[in-house]
């Protein structure tokens, strides 16, 4: 298979509905896509990186900017990759962006597998065939988290993750759990907790009478030595999201026995086959595995979806059904059946963008080809 040519785009969706957590309110989605194309099929990828570095230091037009100036470039030249390794062995001369490099990588895997008429699931060695599916509800008044939560709850949700921040969780946090005391509740703080705080500390302390299947980043992502103090001080199993970027900080994670479980997101830590090895390393060391979503289109759900396929997801997945979250997703839609959403089983993603759903959200795109 010969790279014949890359295309960058920059697309925007609208919610269907704001989403607030502790380091932004998010109101539509820039998602910036990669479209490789070669002499025996075309391929997709997605940029999960926010509109704002608020998350990580990543953010969308960013993330364009980079695959246009450095990323794309030395994919290409001095002559296009012979395989997916030596292609992402020249990224790495670009240092950080995991999430722009995720997205040649999920392009250049969708397009090989398409060719070999074989899944992305099969290529990474899925054992199941569907996933939990999770709503995660924003921030908001205690009435209006219930009522997010109801109504998550009606539309066949088993697994619910409620941002909360400081100030803001037992109220929230409490009258779920009292509607619901059968699905699985994740507490989410995108770090913005100290523990030294005493008020922010009980606060914390004080969950663990709710019973939640989670307590999902509470600290600052390098406060390893804080997490690991809280980890052992809690019933409730602090998962680290943040935190965990790459094998190397797991593995210190690990050592200092900083949490009990980990969220698997192939963006945030690279693309897919890190987070096959996150995955490995979790179960080698018997760590809980949730699946994190990061708003993707349905591109990107497709690709994580995949990943949720190794199985031993113990705490579930953020992942929802597309009608969750847009009105009009760029793919066809990921339906919820039973609370579960189905792992694609066509060849690469199983999914690729409705041309003119495509066309009505791009903002703008660039192009190049190798040289001749």
């Amino acid at each position: 298979m010969r790279l014949t040519g890359v295309e960058v785009r920059l697309v925007v969706l609208e919610l269907a509905e704001p989403l607030v957590a502790a380091h932004a309110t998010v109101r539509e989605r820039p998602l910036v896509l990669v479209r490789v194309l070669t002499d025996a099929a075309e391929g997709w990828g997605e940029c999960a990186a926010l509109a704002e570095p608020t998350y990580t230091a990543e953010y969308a037009a960013g993330a364009f900017a980079v695959l246009v100036d450095h990323l794309v470039p030395r994919l290409l030249a001095p002559r296009p990759p012979a395989s997916v390794q030596e292609a992402l062995a020249r990224l790495e001369q670009v240092v950080g962006h995991p999430m722009a490099k995720a997205a040649i990588e999920m392009a250049l895997l969708d397009a090989g597998l398409r060719a070999e008429g074989r899944s992305l699931a099969e290529h990474l060695g899925a054992v199941e065939r569907r996933v939990v599916a999770g709503a995660t509800i924003g921030l908001g008044a205690p009435a209006q988290v219930l009522a997010a939560a109801d109504a998550a709850v009606a539309a066949g949700y088993r697994r619910l993750k409620c941002k909360i921040a400081p100030g803001r969780e037992w109220a929230l946090l409490e009258g779920v759990r009292a509607r619901h005391p059968e699905v699985a509740l994740v507490a989410d703080a995108n770090g913005s907790y100290r523990l030294g705080d005493p008020r922010q500390r009980r606060a914390l302390e004080r969950l663990d009478r709710l019973g939640l299947a989670a307590l999902e980043q509470p600290l600052a992502p390098d406060d390893l030595l804080g997490h690991a103090e809280l980890t052992a001080s809690l019933e409730t199993p602090v998962v680290l999201d943040e935190s965990v970027t790459s094998l190397g900080v797991l593995d210190s994670a690990i050592a200092l026995r900083a949490c009990r479980g980990v969220v698997v997101k192939p963006a945030r830590l690279g693309g897919l086959l890190a987070a096959r090895r996150v995955h490995a390393r979790c179960v080698e060391a018997g760590l809980a595995l949730a699946l994190g979503g990061m708003l993707e289109s349905g591109l990107g759900r497709a690709a994580t979806l995949a990943v949720g396929g190794l199985g031993g997801f113990s705490l579930g997945s953020d992942l929802g059904a597309s009608d969750r979250y847009f009105a009009t997703d760029l793919t066809e839609a990921h339906r919820l059946e039973g609370g579960w959403l189905e792992v694609p089983a066509g060849p690469g993603l199983g999914v690729a963008p409705v041309p003119e759903r495509l066309q009505a959200a791009q903002l703008r795109s660039w192009s190049a080809r190798p040289a001749p």
